[in-house]
């Protein structure tokens, strides 16, 4: 099965670039990601089972790239979360707040939460598209959640 370019661009771009941002955090990175990531997809003479397998493809490969992008030397102009999240728009305080925090927890942490609840992935699709066990995954979102609990549970007793 393969889609055009132009409909996976319309189904997931904002999709892959979220996933991007989340590790390399950084605007201008995740936008060439994304597009390197299409441009991949459009040379590679793959077939692909269904359309979850070409979408789990595309963002392995965006967080392959995202990665490459981090281990680089010369990453320029760099943008903060702060800046990034000016940018969002949320439905309630609560759900930026959450965002925030989030972004700010270690990326093996963050990756896992972020495909888990941002992009409803199975913990399955997740082990499969990081290339790790499915009890590492498990593993992982279980203290990803225990730290966001921590980090959470802080700012509601500062709160009072």
């Amino acid at each position: 099965m393969r889609q055009t370019v132009q409909e996976l661009a319309t189904l997931y771009q904002s999709n892959l670039f979220a996933v991007s941002f989340n590790i390399c955090k950084n605007a201008q990175d995740a936008e060439d990601i994304v597009q390197d990531t299409f441009v991949q997809y459009y040379t590679t003479k793959k077939e692909f089972e269904s359309e979850q397998h070409i979408r789990a493809w595309l963002i392995r490969v965006a967080v392959n790239k995202a990665k490459n992008v981090t281990r680089t030397f010369w990453r320029r102009n760099k943008i903060s979360i702060e800046d990034y999240m000016e940018t969002l728009v949320f439905e309630t305080p609560e759900a930026e707040n959450l965002f925030e925090t989030v972004m700010h927890l270690p990326e093996k942490y963050r990756i896992v939460i972020h495909l888990y609840y941002y992009e409803d992935y199975t913990v399955r699709e997740i082990a499969d598209i990081l290339k790790l066990s499915e009890s590492n995954v498990k593993i992982r979102l279980s203290r990803g959640r225990a730290l966001l609990k921590e980090a959470l549970k802080e700012e509601w007793d500062d709160d009072k």
